[in-house]
């Protein structure tokens, strides 16, 4: 029998999502009987304490005696439990500052983390996420500060709305302008922001059309990388080539500045691949996009415009090409930014759901069948107080070598 926890959200600003629903629970639970659940009480989690009463779940204040805490966003350091195994989104991988004393004390805890942003197949592919949400949210996002910057319809903010199908009631209200909209990505999250704008009945068109042709009403095209990059030498490239060797290619994305107005950024950005657009690009008189939904929200790197994350309070902000600073987003000259970075917050029913589908599906068999497709072993970031070999690399970030503490 192996325990598994489903612990309470402590991150501020508090985060409503969990990893299983108490319907999907009770899936698990018909589909692996060698498992026990309990549930940390929450006030905060979309799906009461007792609606998980109801499915037949325990809820407890502690959780002490499980083995296997499942969670969302990564757990204040007072409340981890020492030699117990963790699943949570760490944000470590990329040696992010703000989180390596967290890391230091999973060490020093005995703590086996899993990082649900590696759960992946033999080939990398991510097997669970949020991502289709994030895309969902950010693109109706886009359109409501659309709707705000030009006084021309209301649409209400995504999380006041009970779930998914009462956002995409709001979205059958309203009569778009004529828009040219790129869509960069080809993952989940580009998917996600492309359910919107099929929804919305908006016409897919290709590059070719997308480039020379001018509209009456709104079209989107859905780009990859090598439509907006190209080999610097001239010959033909391949994504595979472009994943591995970015540096050999160089952004032709100015392109669809000069002729999109809506520009919804649902691609993965990797370290060492061209921007997208720079400052002095977007002072060009050429340049047209006047609405950014950066789902992907690099600050600071590949979209210039995108100078801070934006919040689900204030999910918007202008930025001023010819002066390279933010304003109001409402004022005439400038580019609406939407750069929220916890889209799927807005929607946590439905995150959720789908959320405990994917980890059902994908995570729960590998405790019962030896971890067969290695998928454990492959999260696993930490054991016996030391990083796995997958993630050596962190080394540095943890002793604070790489920025010199």
């Amino acid at each position: 029998m192996i325990k598994f926890a489903l612990i309470k959200e402590r991150k501020t600003p508090p985060d409503r999502r969990v990893v299983f629903s108490p319907e999907k629970l009770k899936e698990a639970v018909q589909q692996f009987p060698e498992a026990e659940f309990m549930v940390e009480r929450s006030d905060i989690r979309i799906f009461t304490d007792e609606e998980y009463r109801q499915a037949g779940f325990e809820v407890v204040e502690d959780i002490s005696s499980c083995d296997v805490m499942l969670g969302v966003k990564e757990v204040p350091l007072p409340y981890l439990v020492p030699n117990k195994k963790y699943f949570f989104f760490s944000h470590t991988i990329k040696k992010q500052p703000y989180n390596r004393d967290l890391l230091r004390e999973i060490l020093k805890n005995n703590i086996e983390l899993y990082d649900h942003e590696v759960i992946i197949n033999e080939t990398g592919g991510r097997l669970i996420g949020f991502g289709r949400y994030a895309g969902l949210v950010g693109a109706y996002n886009g359109f409501r500060g659309i709707g705000l910057k030009n006084g021309i319809f209301e649409l209400p903010k995504a999380e006041s709305l009970p779930d998914l199908n009462a956002m995409l009631a709001e979205l059958d209200r309203i009569s778009l302008p004529p828009l040219k909209i790129a869509l960069t990505g080809s993952g989940k999250v580009a998917h996600g922001a492309r359910e919107i704008l099929d929804h919305l009945q908006v016409k897919k068109v290709d590059v070719k059309n997308f480039l020379n042709d001018t509209f009456d009403t709104s079209v989107y095209c859905q780009i990859d990388v090598l439509d907006y990059n190209a080999r610097k030498d001239g010959s033909p490239g391949s994504n595979a080539e472009f994943f591995n060797h970015p540096e050999r290619y160089e952004s032709n994305f100015e392109r669809f500045t000069h002729a999109a107005d809506f520009f919804i950024a649902g691609h993965f950005y990797g370290e060492g691949a061209p921007v997208f657009f720079t400052n002095e690009d977007a002072k060009s008189p050429d340049f047209r996009i006047k609405y950014i939904a950066d789902i992907s929200c690099d600050i600071a790197g590949p979209v210039a415009s995108t100078i801070r994350p934006s919040t689900i309070a204030e999910p918007f902000y202008g930025y001023d090409p010819k002066e390279e600073r933010e304003v109001d987003f409402r004022e005439e000259n400038a580019i609406l930014v939407m750069a929220v970075d916890n889209l799927p917050c807005e929607v946590p029913k439905d995150a959720s759901e789908g959320f405990g589908e994917m980890f059902l599906k994908n995570v729960l068999p590998a405790f019962f069948n030896g971890d067969k497709d290695g998928i454990l072993q492959r999260a696993r970031m930490t054991k016996n107080g030391r990083l796995t070999s997958h993630f050596d690399y962190l080394e540095d970030y943890i002793k604070g070598e790489e920025i010199g503490i």
